[in-house]
């Protein structure tokens, strides 16, 4: 071990307390909170467990109000009788030598009225958050302002009793604090609003009121820290300067740290994109001295010791740690033992890292868990170069691989390299690296560029295996066995590639197009079912025999009874199915031809499409199924009356036979093939179809030739609602909601 590694150094903060060496667990929300915000026993350990070698460990935001908690199962500090819990994460971390920091909230207008029994959440004016659904919070009054301000202090009061080295006052994530400093949030005219001097009142006097308790009721080493986010990207909203003005106040009054809060530890700005420079570098050429000397605190993406090095390195004096605390307790451990470590964790692992069951369910966790009992396809180790091209952009990248697994995707850096674009590779990145696979969503705002490094990396894959396959004594052209071979990869082909993995079979799915979705991921409004589990807590009385007529009425009588029939009764089996998958369509609406709401769609009432095949493709990860890009099925074949297996075309043009005991086609319908269209309905020739270029009827083609036979070829997906040269879809959401459609003349079709 080398004890001269920066990271291992103390700090000594301004106050006196001594950190012994330069690493932090990150604040993060656990959900494992009881309702009422009470400590679990879960909690205490998961604590305990990761203490120790690291120097400090910032609890999670506990909230101050009941009116407060921003998350369900979030932990409380609002009463006198949450001390006791508290107390125990205390002491567990202190028992093993290293520093608890408690970070203290109150959501604002973040709070769903759901997890404050249908109450409205509050904030400093009565201004609604900039997302789709948000509830308009109620204004606080000025007494009311006080009385918060108050609250913050029995916080503090309560962090010292429970035994807590300090508190960190959450001024970020768009929460209450930050809603009062923010333009967007705060356009109050009293004390407590108008230009920034005064929108930073309210920060101001929990941090006056925090050193009030500390001095009365803690010693002179207790730590009080600030978390700040440096940006919004809402106009009006905090820049970087504002950030800065604010922060130099808060540093005045005295401060023993600040925290940046970024999914990045080197991340540049987010509202001037065209800067590359990092926010810390900007940071330490524009504070004070005042403000250079309280130290600062680095966050995100650290999972090795390079990592955290390198993050000092750019004049952060302390690095905090997310999910490779969560993924290994033993962290600091590892990595100063100079262990290279990848951020996932094993299915099994639940237990044996105490890892609380609701934290297991969260999202972020969730997307680092792998199933290491499946061997999925291995590749060549070493470092393979791809051109990634997609418009005005051309680069070139470097991936590393394991023999099971992508270590790190680089960008080659030359003259021609387009730097707007570092941003969105590093969000890319990690999320490629998290999934070790290059099936993830793209980022929102840049979803060509996106689609072009995941394919690039797919590339990658590819040329590796092969070369694992000769490194073997193999023929990468070999036939391959499967049990299921799933040819389309929409809703439809990755749900039945999910169903037959679980049910034993060894499953590989064949899509002709450079992405993942098929048709579905157009989708945009929501599923129909009727009598859901998802309706009934909503008090939504449905019955299916209803949604059966109904569903006839609107298709003008033309559905197959029986098919309908079968519809309508599985159709809340898979509103079911994909809950248990994590993809919950849980906000009820009413669409066109239905009477009653049933149609399903996420809670952020997003499109339905690309949640769906979000959530899908993560289980496809999770399962380690194999995916085929740019690979077409160029014949099912066939002998003495069974389907034995595909033939398939590669990208590099390079054919060869998948053996299967079953293959599944979901490859959807045809409207983007003219001459089929045109062959079943003439009359429809030159309308343009909304379906995705890969609607091409291929699948149905193949199947005929085997002696398939079809049904209702004439019923083509050709929306009469269509914007004929440019293929935009007019809303069926707005058709749903009771528009009466026209044309340029004034008149209905």
């Amino acid at each position: 071990m080398n004890k001269l590694t920066p990271v291992l150094k103390p700090l000594t903060l301004p106050n006196g307390a001594v950190l012994k060496n330069r690493l932090l667990m990150a604040p993060m929300t656990t959900c494992t909170g009881f309702y009422d915000g009470t400590v679990t026993s879960e909690l205490v350990e998961y604590y305990r467990d990761r203490a120790g070698s690291i120097g400090t460990i910032i609890v999670e935001c506990c909230f101050i109000d009941r009116l407060g908690p921003a998350f369900p199962g979030a932990i409380a500090i609002d009463s006198d009788n949450k001390i006791a819990g508290l107390k125990k994460i205390a002491d567990a971390i202190k028992s093993k030598g290293s520093k608890a920091i408690l970070q203290i909230y109150h959501g604002g207008r973040m709070v769903e009225p759901e997890l404050i029994g249908g109450r409205t959440p509050v904030a400093p004016s009565a201004i609604a958050a900039p997302r789709e659904g948000a509830t308009t919070p109620k204004e606080l009054s000025g007494e009311e302002v006080d009385v918060m301000i108050t609250k913050f202090g029995d916080a503090v009061n309560r962090a010292i009793k429970a035994g807590f080295d300090g508190v960190e006052i959450h001024g970020a994530n768009t929460y209450l604090i930050q809603q009062f400093y923010s333009p967007n949030s705060n356009q109050r005219t009293d004390k407590w609003g108008g230009d920034r001097d005064k929108r930073a009142t309210f920060p101001l006097e929990v941090l006056e009121i925090t050193h009030k308790m500390a001095k009365r009721f803690a010693d002179d080493n207790f730590i009080i820290g600030y978390r700040f986010s440096p940006e919004e990207l809402e106009v009006p909203g905090i820049r970087f300067d504002d950030t800065l003005y604010l922060l130099e106040k808060l540093a005045a009054r005295g401060l023993d740290y600040v925290h940046f809060s970024v999914g990045q530890l080197l991340r540049p700005s987010i509202v001037d994109t065209t800067d590359p420079t990092p926010l810390i570098t900007k940071y330490r050429a524009m504070r004070s001295e005042t403000l250079a000397k309280v130290p600062v605190i680095g966050v995100g993406g650290v999972v090795n010791k390079a990592d955290a090095e390198k993050g000092l390195e750019y004049g952060f004096d302390l690095v905090a740690v997310g999910k490779a605390c969560i993924a290994y307790p033993d962290w600091a451990d590892r990595i100063i033992n100079n262990d290279h470590l990848e951020l996932f964790i094993d299915s099994n692992k639940r237990e044996a890292l105490n890892i609380p069951e609701p934290l297991w369910r969260f999202s972020l966790v969730d997307a680092m868990i792998r199933d290491t009992s499946v061997t999925g396809r291995k590749y060549k180790a070493g470092v393979y170069q791809e051109k990634v091209e997609a418009e005005a952009l051309k680069l070139k990248i470097s991936v590393t691989l394991d023999t099971d697994r992508i270590t790190d995707i680089t960008l080659v850096k030359d003259d021609t390299l387009d730097v707007d674009f570092t941003t969105t590779f590093e969000q890319l990145r990690t999320r490629i690296l998290v999934a070790n696979s290059p099936h993830v969503d793209a980022i929102t705002g840049a979803t060509t560029q996106s689609e072009a490094l995941k394919k690039a990396v797919s590339r990658a894959l590819t040329t590796s295996s092969k070369e694992h396959v000769i490194e073997e004594g193999g023929n990468p052209q070999a036939p391959q066995n499967f049990d299921v071979v799933i040819v389309g990869s929409g809703g439809a082909g990755l749900a039945a590639a999910i169903q037959a993995h679980d049910e034993g079979a060894h499953v590989v799915i064949i899509e002709k197009m450079p992405t993942i979705g098929g048709n579905t991921i157009k989708a945009s409004v929501g599923m129909n079912a009727a009598e859901t589990r998802f309706q009934k807590l909503k008090g939504i009385e449905d019955n299916k025999e209803l949604f059966y007529d109904e569903t006839l009425k609107g298709g003008k009588f033309k559905n197959n009874p029986e098919l309908l029939r079968e519809f309508v009764e599985l159709a809340p089996e898979a509103i079911e199915w994909l809950a248990a998958k994590e993809i919950e369509l849980n906000d009820i609406t009413i669409t066109g031809g239905m009477s009653i709401d049933r149609t399903h769609r996420p809670q952020d009432r997003s499109a339905v499409g690309g949640f769906l095949i979000s959530g899908l493709v993560k289980n496809v990860n999770k399962r380690d199924i194999e995916v085929l890009l740019e690979t077409s099925v160029a014949e099912i074949l066939y002998e003495n009356g069974a389907v034995t297996g595909v033939k398939v075309v590669d990208e590099y043009n390079d054919s060869r036979i998948l053996n299967a005991k079953s293959v599944i086609v979901a490859t959807g319908g045809f409207s983007a093939n003219r001459e089929m269209v045109v062959k079943y309905r003439p009359e429809l020739d030159g309308f343009v179809t909304t379906n995705h270029k890969g609607a091409t009827g291929s699948g149905i083609a193949m199947l005929q030739k085997i002696g398939a036979d079809t049904v209702d070829m004439g019923e083509i997906q050709i929306h009469p609602t269509v914007e004929q040269t440019t293929s935009y879809l007019i809303s069926e959401s707005i058709r749903g909601g009771g528009a009466i459609l026209v044309s340029q003349a004034g008149k209905r079709f």
